[in-house]
C-alpha cells in the first residue's frame, strides 16, 4: 500500500426529510445564493422545501447550470455573487451543480483571471463557504473536492481541485432521486462503476481493504442498478445506489493506491466535441480501454473477473474477455450504449479527439503516466 494522507471535512445529512435539517449547518445571517440547473428541481418541489428551510435567511437564486456546466454560465453567478455581497452558497443538483459551484466559490475571491484555476492550475487561497442538497447521484461531488468546467467558446472540458472546495455539508435524501428520468438514473450508476473501476483496475498494491471496498461497491451497482429501473420508489435501492456513488468518489477507496482516470480523459473530449453525456463517454471506452491495455492489468483484470463475475476457472485470457464483455453487458442492461456508432460518431471523428487531447497535454495518461496518444487512438478505434 502506498502512503496516504485522508482528510475529508464533509458533513453528510443521509435520510429522508433531512433538507429540513439544513438551517443548523449554515451560519446565521448569511446571505445565501441557491444554485441549480434546469428547473427540475422547481418542479418536483425540491427548491421549495430548500427555502422553507432557509426562511430565516437572505436568499437569492441562480438557474440554469448546464449539464456540464460552462465557464460561460458559471461566470453569470460570480458576477451576481459579487454584486450582493454572498458569503454562503447552496448548490442544489447533480454533480454538474455541485461542480458549477466548486468554481464559483473559488472564483468569487479569486484575484485574477478565473479561468486560470482551469487552464493554469492557478493555487486558490480561499473560497466562500458552500454546502450542497444532493438529487442526482453519480459523481460523488457532494463529497470530494474536485469539480469538472467546460469552456463553450474553446471546447475546452478541464478538471481541479483544492482542499477548499470541499462541501461543508451535503445531504443526501433518496427519495429525491424517485422522479429522475431513466437516462439520469442509468447514468449515474455507469459514472459512479467507472468511478471505481478507474481506482482498482490498475496493478496490486496489496490494499485489500480498498480493493474489499471497490469490489463491494461494484457489486451492489450490478445488484442494484436494473433494479433502479425496475422499482423507481424503493427506497432500499435508491439508498444504496446514492452512497454507493458517494463511497465510489470521496476518497476512501482511492487512499493508498493506484489510479488510472485514463477513460475519464478521453471521454471528457467526447463530451466536448460531440456533446455525449459523461457517463455515455465512459460506457462506450471502458470496454474498449481494458481490452486494448488487458496486459498490464492483468493482475487486476483476474481479480475483477473472480470477485465481481464469479469467474475462477479455465484460461485466464478468455476469462478477462469475458469480464470485460460482463461489463458492456452490464452498461447495455442499463440501457446505456456501448459504442460510438450508437452515437453516430465513427472512425472520421478520431482525429479531431487526438488533436484535443494532445492540445490538452493528455499525452501520459494511466496508473503509470505512459498511456500515449498512439493508444489513446486505439481505444477511440475500438470504441467506434
Amino acid at each position: 500500500m502506498q502512503n496516504f494522507t485522508l482528510h475529508n471535512p464533509t458533513r453528510i445529512l443521509f435520510g429522508q426529510g433531512r433538507i429540513a435539517d439544513i438551517s443548523q449547518e449554515i451560519p446565521a445571517g448569511a446571505r445565501i445564493l441557491i444554485t441549480y440547473g434546469g428547473g427540475s428541481v422547481v418542479k418536483t418541489g425540491t427548491l421549495n422545501e430548500v427555502k422553507a428551510a432557509l426562511k430565516d435567511y437572505t436568499v437569492f437564486e441562480f438557474a440554469g447550470i448546464e449539464p456540464n456546466p460552462t465557464y460561460e454560465t458559471l461566470m453569470q453567478a460570480v458576477e451576481l455573487a459579487r454584486r450582493e455581497q454572498i458569503d454562503f452558497l447552496l448548490a442544489v443538483g447533480g454533480g454538474s451543480v455541485i461542480d458549477g459551484t466548486k468554481f464559483i466559490v473559488a472564483a468569487i475571491p479569486f484575484a485574477g483571471e478565473p479561468w486560470d484555476i482551469l487552464a493554469k492550475h492557478a493555487e486558490i487561497k480561499s473560497t466562500i463557504p458552500f454546502g450542497s442538497v444532493l438529487t442526482l447521484p453519480a459523481t460523488g461531488s457532494e463529497m470530494n473536492s474536485g469539480a469538472v468546467v467546460t469552456r463553450r467558446a474553446s471546447n475546452d472540458k478541464l478538471v481541479f481541485a483544492s482542499p477548499l472546495v470541499y462541501p461543508l455539508f451535503s445531504v443526501l435524501d433518496p427519495t429525491k432521486t424517485y422522479t429522475l428520468p431513466t437516462r439520469q438514473v442509468a447514468n449515474g450508476v455507469v459514472d459512479a462503476f467507472v468511478h471505481i473501476t478507474e481506482q482498482y483496475l490498475t496493478y496490486p498494491a496489496d490494499a485489500k481493504v480498498q480493493d474489499r471496498f471497490a469490489e463491494g461497491l461494484l457489486l451492489t451497482l450490478i445488484e442494484e442498478g436494473p433494479r433502479a429501473l425496475q422499482e423507481p420508489e424503493n427506497y432500499a435501492v435508491r439508498s444504496n445506489l446514492m452512497w454507493t456513488a458517494t463511497l465510489a468518489l470521496n476518497g476512501l477507496i482511492g487512499a493508498g493506491v493506484p489510479q488510472d482516470w485514463a477513460t475519464h480523459m478521453l471521454g471528457h473530449e467526447l463530451t466536448a466535441l460531440h456533446g455525449l453525456d459523461h457517463a455515455q463517454t465512459l460506457a462506450v471506452l471502458l470496454p474498449a480501454m481494458l481490452q486494448v491495455r488487458r496486459e498490464e492489468k492483468r493482475e487486476k483484470l483476474l481479480q475483477y473477473a473472480d470477485r465481481v463475475w464469479g469467474l475462477r476457472e479455465g484460461d485466464q485470457d478468455v476469462r478477462i474477455g469475458q469480464a470485460i464483455k460482463y461489463t458492456r453487458q452490464f452498461f447495455e442492461s442499463m440501457q446505456v450504449s456501448t459504442r460510438l456508432s450508437d452515437y453516430g460518431i465513427g472512425s472520421d471523428a478520431i482525429p479531431a479527439l487526438v488533436a484535443q487531447l494532445q492540445r490538452h497535454g493528455m499525452t501520459a495518461l494511466g496508473e503509470h503516466q505512459n498511456f500515449d496518444i498512439a493508444r489513446s487512438q486505439q481505444v477511440y478505434e475500438l470504441a467506434v
